[in-house]
């Protein structure tokens, strides 16, 4: 075959291939079997391996293939892509219509509902019709180019049909479906992996991914919903209805289901109606969205400094569900706290299936009169931990039983002790296994020193973590630093080489900082905040555990009872043992963070709070540029913060800063406030 008629086939290939692509993943309507499906790729890649030249950014083999990147690069949008206001309140959205008719008086006003989906917000470029450009929202004016990961999704047009224009900008949502969020946590369970708490993070968490050849392992879909810029068009869309239809045209897939209305009470109508059906839609819905139909409209009602003034989003109380309680068994924690579960009838809800769900603890259980065999209703707490919240009494038979809090833990038998005083908010209601050898105990501490927040130990999850203890090789955290490759090998479903990134990991975790270190000790009380502001003023650890109370109390956020519960610590013997192993270990005992002579920072008595994805810095990132220039990050938003940054996103906590007034800033914001 000559290189002209190969180029001849591979174009009829790619377009066959993106006619099935669409008729599959766009209409879900397939034309032809996954086996004759499968013939015509592969025929596809053999010609491209005998001819390389015939690989191109929009060939099919694309979607799947790719070198792993080494960074996201940044791309400005070329229109911005603003954020919606939210409301909980039928009420306050009959509001808003009147808000908008005052605006537009005497003009008669159309809306648009549509879903909103709980995904990721994107914007595509296309150019001449092809795809050039995908990026995340970011702050709204410029996002992280992530195109090839976006080209792996089968629903996303390569290239636009007929009609056009020269340049266009389209919006829209990436989502995992149910079943493949549902799918990819069984994968991750099976894999020892961490499952994904929701399918929004888990898509969040694909697209960032640097190796496009594991987003396309991910069950990614997307629908759009918008337009930005347009450029070479000879007429437009004039209408939210008609803007929807022409995507559609184009080749996009668009929202299965709409609603035209005319009047407020057509709106409530129709987001009630759409909170019945919802549940039915392949992927998740946290709300409806209302638009203003005309585009002509829009311009004259404008927009506010974060939102246009012609949409709103409509959130839907957490979802909930009723199911029967079975039993009640009760966790162990890195602390010895005993936390009751609730062991319940299988049943769907949010999104995944929930056959567990927390019971907070003793006291809670009393209050609501929740007894084994009682029909219990459930829901996410924030979508996402599962926790019983009350009791269907009228479902009760008389056969349910009154739940007895164990005297003995149930990992190892040793006593529980319920002591008052050490002024932990639950203190007074949380048992307490006194037996610090206990393996759970053992466990928890070991995975949270390994953990994210802590020292950061790649493939230290909680499945290895229990193998460890479970084989005796581990009894503490300076244990990790001895392990040896075959020991750590020689575990169940572990091979060389993870065992090898494993070992890696616990040997980067020696230079880690030392609040790290102070946090990763799992001190009671001490969080990763009052562990920063101990590395603050103490120039070292040994420094720290020489302090008196009176000394630790005079750091900022460390009150009595963090004090008293840091000198209690150090005067127990195996842990000052701890500390000399973990020095022979050679992990850093010196702190960064602890600069007594330096003049204030630029921020120095600021108060931050940092929500949602930032488009160019992580979180821990953007908190130790903050703590650099002597400010304080808090992990809530009240009066006393000063700066809420919002990234993409962006949840409860960028709301509540609008009900109190708190100033609201982008990372570019941020940056310059710190001078950068």
């Amino acid at each position: 075959m000559t290189l002209a008629q190969a180029k001849a086939r591979h174009a009829e290939l790619s377009e066959e291939l993106r006619r099935h692509d669409h008729a599959y993943y766009v209409l879900a309507q397939p034309t032809i079997s996954d086996q004759e499906y499968d013939l015509l790729y592969h025929e596809l890649l053999d010609l491209e391996k005998q001819f390389p030249v015939l690989v191109t950014p929009d060939s099919p083999s694309q979607r799947v293939s790719g070198e792993p990147l080494k960074e996201f690069k940044p791309v400005r949008h070329l229109k911005p892509m603003t954020s919606l206001d939210n409301t909980y309140s039928q009420e306050e959205l009959r509001e808003f219509v009147a808000r908008v008719q005052r605006l537009l008086p005497r003009e008669t006003l159309e809306w648009v509902v549509e879903p909103k989906i709980d995904g990721v917000a994107m914007n595509l470029r296309y150019e001449k019709g092809r795809f050039t450009c995908g990026a995340t929202r970011g702050d709204g004016t410029t996002g992280d180019d992530i195109t090839p990961n976006l080209r792996t999704i089968r629903s996303l047009p390569p290239g636009l049909r007929d009609g056009f224009p020269a340049l266009l900008e389209v919006r829209g949502e990436v989502y995992l479906t149910r079943g493949g969020f549902a799918k990819l946590n069984a994968e991750r369970k099976a894999a020892g992996l961490e499952t994904f708490a929701n399918a929004r993070n888990a898509a969040a968490g694909s697209l960032k991914q640097l190796d496009p050849k594991i987003v396309a392992q991910r069950p990614l879909d997307l629908v759009l919903y918008g337009v930005g810029e347009i450029q070479g068009a000879a007429t437009g869309p004039q209408t939210q209805q008609e803007m929807l239809e022409w995507l559609k045209a184009l080749g996009f897939k668009t929202p299965e289901w709409t609603r035209h209305c005319e009047t407020a009470e057509q709106l409530v109508t129709a987001i009630d109606e759409l909170d019945k059906l919802r549940p039915e839609f392949p992927y998740e819905t946290d709300g409806a969205v209302i638009k203003l139909n005309s585009f002509a409209q829009r311009e004259r009602v404008g927009f506010t400094s974060k939102a246009p003034r012609w949409a709103i989003a409509y959130k839907y109380a957490a979802e909930q569900a009723e199911t029967l309680l079975k039993e009640i068994t009760v966790q162990v924690g890195r602390t010895g706290a005993l936390t009751p579960v609730a062991e319940l009838e299988p049943v769907f809800l949010a999104g995944s299936t929930i056959s567990r769900a927390t019971l907070h603890n003793q006291d809670y259980i009393r209050q609501k009169d929740i007894r084994i065999g009682d029909t219990v209703t459930i829901e996410k707490a924030g979508e996402v931990i599962p926790a019983v919240v009350g009791v269907v009494l009228t479902k009760r038979t008389g056969n349910e039983k009154a739940f007895r809090f164990p005297q003995t833990c149930p990992e190892c038998g040793s006593k529980v002790s319920r002591a008052p005083g050490s002024g932990e908010a639950d203190e007074g209601v949380v048992w307490r296994c006194v037996n610090p050898d206990c393996p759970a105990q053992v466990s928890g501490r070991i995975g949270h020193w390994c953990s994210r927040g802590a020292m950061d130990i790649e493939g230290g999850g909680e499945v290895l973590v229990r193998q460890l203890v479970t084989a005796r090789v581990v009894h503490d955290v300076a244990d990790l630093y001895a392990l040896t490759l075959e020991q750590v090998a020689g575990l169940e479903r572990m091979g060389q080489k993870s065992a090898q990134n494993f070992l890696e990991g616990v040997e980067a975790s020696k230079h880690r900082e030392l609040w790290r270190l102070i946090y990763g000790l799992g001190i009671l009380h001490v969080g990763a905040g009052v562990a920063k502001a101990l590395a603050r003023c103490f120039p070292d650890l040994d420094a720290l555990f020489a302090a008196s109370e009176e000394q630790l109390t005079d750091c900022e956020d460390v009150g009595e009872v963090i004090a008293g519960s840091i000198v209690q610590w150090h005067r127990d013997e195996s842990n000052c043992k701890l500390i000399d192993k973990l020095r022979r270990a050679s992990l850093n005992f010196t702190s960064d963070l602890y600069k007594p002579n330096a003049p204030a920072g630029t921020l120095t008595g600021k108060v931050f709070v940092l929500t949602g994805t930032l488009p160019h810095l992580k979180r821990e990132e953007a908190a130790a540029k903050i703590e650099t220039a002597g400010g304080k990050v808090s992990s809530s938003v009240s009066k006393q913060t000063d700066y809420v940054v919002a990234g993409e996103e962006a949840g409860s906590k960028l709301e509540k800063a609008h009900r109190l007034k708190v100033r609201v800033i982008s990372e570019a914001e941020l940056l310059k406030l710190l001078g950068e």
